[in-house]
């Protein structure tokens, strides 16, 4: 995040923010799996596996969702490089309203996945040589660092260092807490939403690697 400037911090906090929301829709339809958390859902996978009480076919295939998006978001980043942000804000849109009328239909199964598609495609939006370097729907790496600058600010360092991951934390707090609400009120057509807000990104996103990031 430091290594960005505020632009693209901001749109980081955005993407935070919309995962948090897509993840406590998923959360709350789910009963305690989750569409962008694949540490959680790996430890679901490990218990039920070893205790036989957890669905386990369902953590996997969430996992493989997910990592399936992971490989779409870095296929396109690849093909359309000068756009790469734009494209995958743009398809994380499409996924995520694609998940919204799959659960008109009915179609709960594929609206979770195509959910987990979608979070798995948007950490691939910030890149650096290749490797993803801003994740957007874990964070406890970016709580470690939130640690790690506090503690180098006691020793002298960048007093400040530790705000940009506090607020990209914060950010995934605040989308799953408007998440939560607006499943309480309206269910799964959130989802709606949030595909609005990811077309939005994609229309406000830089365009190439050299707008956004520093020497």
């Amino acid at each position: 995040m430091i290594r960005y400037s505020r632009r693209p911090r901001i749109l980081a906090i955005c993407l935070a923010m919309l995962a948090g929301f897509i993840d406590a829709i998923g959360f709350l339809k789910l009963g305690g799996l989750f569409v962008s958390f694949m540490s959680g859902n790996s430890t679901r996978l490990a218990v039920g596996i070893a205790t036989q009480s957890h669905p386990v076919l369902l953590a996997a295939s969430l996992i493989g969702a997910f990592v399936g998006g992971v490989i779409v978001g870095s296929l396109l980043s690849t093909l359309h490089a000068r756009r790469r942000k734009a494209t995958v804000l743009l398809t994380v849109s499409v996924l995520l309203a694609l998940a919204a009328g799959c659960n008109r239909v009915a179609l709960d199964g594929w609206a979770v996945h195509a959910m987990a598609v979608a979070m798995g495609c948007a950490n691939t939006v910030f890149q650096r040589d290749g490797e993803v370097s801003v994740g957007v729907t874990y964070m406890t790496g970016t709580l470690v660092k939130v640690g790690q600058r506090i503690a180098d600010a006691l020793l002298g360092g960048n007093r400040l260092g530790w705000l940009p991951y506090l607020l990209l934390w914060l950010g995934l707090v605040l989308g799953g807490v408007a998440g939560a609400i607006g499943y309480h009120h309206i269910g799964m057509n959130g989802l709606w939403v949030g595909a609005a807000f990811a077309m939005l990104l994609s229309l406000l996103a830089p365009q190439t690697p050299s707008e956004v990031e520093k020497a």
